[in-house]
């Protein structure tokens, strides 16, 4: 049976499915010898895909794997960094790095911590990161000073960035010191470095940002031990169940609707 290129990539570990679609527009996949494009259906069975030269093997299909990670500052949410930084993959055993596909679902910024799913589930990838999910994402934010009432009040109706206003969010007071306030700030958009664009532009920069759950996948579970960082667990079946849903309620159209996706995560990690 055929099937669509960028889901068999998907499916089977070599990239979300957002992330295969970028590679056939590089060039950097075949199938039979001759160069895949966009939109393409293959028999898994019978035709020979191959990522950069080497072969995908379609019949050894890696377990499908969800992890949570509570990301340390200073590593960066990519597989690979060119900069020889510690990415969240070197945080992983070699068994689940290798020939496993497992990616980061989304980023962290490199001074960010706190919760990153990580899976080789594609479909998953892209349905939790397709414009049109507003999973919560919730954050502990330390910024400098004391933002009054009116402050928080204007963050939460949303802000203008860049010409676009942000949607709305909810934004509350949780500590206040001498001479920098704690706040909880829960979105339901992933604009890069959102938080902290915000904060600057309202007078109140950010100096630790901490992302403490997404949606109902928390680093504290009730009455287990709090996830360290640069440790990981695998989630639980009410979490697993969640994320199902997550991917029962995307919308996919079409390639051009891929492709608009992908031109809009490609333009966020250039900035």
């Amino acid at each position: 049976m055929e099937v669509r290129l960028q889901k068999i990539l998907a499916q089977w570990g070599i990239a979300s499915r957002r992330e295969a679609e970028e590679m056939i527009r590089r060039s950097r996949v075949r199938i039979n010898g001759v160069l895949a494009h966009l939109g393409q259906k293959v028999n898994p069975q019978t035709d020979k895909i191959t990522v950069d030269g080497k072969p995908v093997v379609t019949k050894q299909r890696p377990a499908l794997t969800y992890l949570l990670l509570n990301k340390p500052a200073g590593v960066v949410s990519t597989c690979y960094d060119p900069q020889g930084r510690t990415t969240v993959l070197d945080l992983l055993p070699q068994e689940l790095r290798q020939g496993s596909g497992i990616h980061p679902v989304g980023r962290l910024d490199t001074d960010s911590t706190g919760a990153l799913l990580l899976t080789n589930d594609g479909e998953l990838t892209f349905s939790l990161t397709h414009p049109s999910h507003s999973v919560p994402k919730t954050y502990s934010v330390l910024v400098k000073g004391h933002p009054s009432e009116v402050v928080l009040q204007i963050w939460r109706q949303g802000v203008l960035l860049e010409g676009r206003k942000t949607r709305p969010a909810q934004v509350r007071l949780i500590e206040s010191f001498s001479t920098n306030s704690r706040l909880e700030i829960v979105l339901k958009e992933g604009r890069n470095r959102q938080i902290r664009r915000i904060a600057e532009q309202l007078g109140y920069p950010v100096i630790e940002l901490h992302r403490t759950a997404i949606g109902p996948i928390q680093l504290q579970r009730p009455k287990q031990p709090y996830l360290k960082p640069g440790n990981y667990r695998s989630l639980k079946d009410d979490e697993m169940r969640f994320l199902q849903q997550q991917i029962k309620h995307t919308p996919i159209k079409d390639s051009a609707e891929l492709r608009s996706v992908i031109n809009h995560d490609m333009v966020q990690k250039k900035e």
